[in-house]
């Protein structure tokens, strides 16, 4: 326990630091002492949950270098938090699941899939995320991965246009941020420009490998119809 609490003050100093970024590396060569504090950490505000989502991907990618079922376990850790069956929220977890994929190309290969499964509802049994709070996190996460790996996620577009009509609002903006990550296709732009014109001005809140920004709904759209 002691250990723990230990761990936990030396990385929560690091996150806390206005140099955090280039301190990582100290989070990471710890490896798997990391990763139960940096879990702690997603319950936290907006800005720690990002810092500790990235810090745990990049540390659960060094895992899975030498340690690989290790780090398998943590991802299957996540989905287990993102399951119903597991009665928890799941705040964080879909930023740190793909921050982790975008630094492992290992568990990019074995989990990549399973992403984009909480934004999808087939009304019946599925991974569909049915709170409205989290599955903007799981949108972000999605574009997240587009950000760094298009190339796999050419079969999410159906997926996201339909997050443009989400019965939550900012879930529509992030799905819009998302969808931007893709490769352009003019089949997007009726769906886009629909939801630009449409004056949402609910604001949702971004992260950018540093620091959190925000931008409306429909400015959203706007961009990713550029």
């Amino acid at each position: 326990m002691a250990r723990m609490r230990q761990a936990k003050q030396a990385i929560r100093q690091i996150l806390e630091d206005p140099s955090w970024r280039s301190r990582l590396d100290e989070i990471v060569a710890a490896g798997a002492t990391s990763v139960g504090p940096l879990f702690s950490f997603l319950l936290l505000d907006p800005l720690m949950r990002h810092k500790a989502a990235l810090a745990l991907g990049l540390t659960v990618a060094t895992m899975a270098e030498h340690e690989a079922e290790k780090a398998r376990n943590v991802v299957r850790r996540y989905m287990w938090h993102l399951s119903e069956e597991s009665g928890n929220i799941g705040w964080g977890i879909p930023e740190a699941f793909a921050e982790t994929l975008v630094a492992s190309p290992l568990l990019t290969r074995e989990f990549h899939r399973i992403l984009i499964t909480y934004v999808i509802d087939l009304g019946r049994e599925d991974n569909f995320c049915d709170h409205d709070i989290l599955r903007r996190s799981c949108y972000w996460a999605c574009g997240r991965f587009a950000e760094v790996r298009p190339e796999l996620c050419l079969g999410w577009r159906p997926w996201l246009l339909k997050g443009l009509a989400d019965s939550d609002c900012i879930c529509r903006g992030m799905a819009a941020w998302a969808l931007g990550k893709l490769p352009k296709d003019l089949m997007d732009v009726p769906h886009l420009r629909r939801l630009a014109q449409a004056g949402h001005e609910e604001v949702c809140v971004l992260f950018d490998g540093e620091k959190l920004y925000e931008k409306s709904v429909s400015q959203l759209a706007f961009e990713a119809l550029a």
